[in-house]
């Protein structure tokens, strides 16, 4: 047994006018082409689809049977064109991405509200990584789009600018630092620390290492609010993103140094395996985030 498409909405044409020839007409079709579709579908089914009568006709059950799986057919092939067709324009679907703690605690999200505004039939995958496991992950085809610092090997992978990430000391207004404008890292390394429960940590405890220091925050916190709010109470130091700091600096009394180590300024840029592979709505995400580059 064998119905295509059209004869599907033939048959449902029919039964719904309740008429072979008013069922033709709405189909485009004529009433003798109609009448051998008809005929032809009968024949394929070993069964009769419709009772004739002087009004018209009606389904018999077993026509019944077959209007109401056309219905579902032809519902979920429609469907289905609609889905195809805004993928085709690259408005629907997922987009996985992964980016460092200075990137997704607050730069990539404040540049993402007006793009998904835009395309509300998209979803993104957003994770915290390190730097070089999201370099590996994007290499591997793990994820569309990374957000690193320039400090990672990007090497056999394609990058864009994407923004400058300045690290900063914040103590609160009674430490004895609270006058100065920058420190070096090696001076606050040993000194009792809010961490912040993110990959920004994990770079802060290599660096320590590198000076003799083993790095022993008092508490991981998984905000930087909330790591500035502790701060400022005094129970110790923390190191955060410039834009962070600022912005806890609202709520919260602080006072911010900037580190003095080369390492403590990063490049962020954007990476991705090949820009020509890319999903029409997930290349349209990386142009959109390359396109607000940070000049500073």
């Amino acid at each position: 047994m064998r119905f295509d498409l059209p004869d599907l909405r033939l048959f449902l044409a029919i039964v719904d006018a309740g008429s072979i020839t008013h069922g033709a007409s709405a189909a485009n079709l004529s009433l003798a082409a109609a009448s051998e579709r008809l005929r032809d579908m009968e024949i394929a089914s070993g069964v009769s689809l419709l009772l004739r009568n002087r009004r018209g006709v009606v389904p018999t059950r077993a026509g019944d049977t077959l209007a109401h799986h056309a219905r579902l057919v032809l519902r979920q092939v429609g469907a289905m064109q609609a889905e195809l067709s805004d993928h085709a324009r690259g408005f629907r679907g997922s987009v996985r991405v992964l980016a460092n703690s200075a990137a997704a605690a607050g730069l990539l999200p404040e540049r993402l509200g007006a793009f998904m505004a835009r395309h509300p039939g998209m979803d993104v995958d957003l994770a915290e990584r390190p730097s070089p496991e999201i370099v590996k992950a994007v290499a591997a085809g793990l994820a569309e789009i990374g957000i690193v610092s320039d400090a990672a090997d990007t090497s056999g992978i394609e990058t864009l600018p994407f923004a400058t990430d300045r690290l900063v000391l914040v103590v609160a207004r009674e430490h004895p630092l609270a006058g100065a404008r920058r420190v070096a890292y090696a001076e606050v390394a040993g000194e009792p620390m809010i961490g912040f429960d993110g990959a920004l940590q994990a770079q802060l405890r290599d660096q320590a290492e590198h000076i003799g220091i083993r790095l022993r925050p008092r508490v991981l916190l998984r905000t930087f609010d909330s790591v500035a709010r502790v701060v400022a109470d005094g129970a110790g130091i923390g190191i955060m993103p410039e834009f962070a700091a600022r912005q806890a600096r609202r709520s919260v009394s602080l006072s911010c140094l900037r580190l003095t180590d080369q390492w403590a300024t990063r490049r962020l840029v954007l990476c991705t395996a090949e820009r020509t592979r890319l999903e029409p709505l997930a290349l349209s995400l990386l142009q959109h985030l390359a396109s607000a580059v940070d000049p500073a």
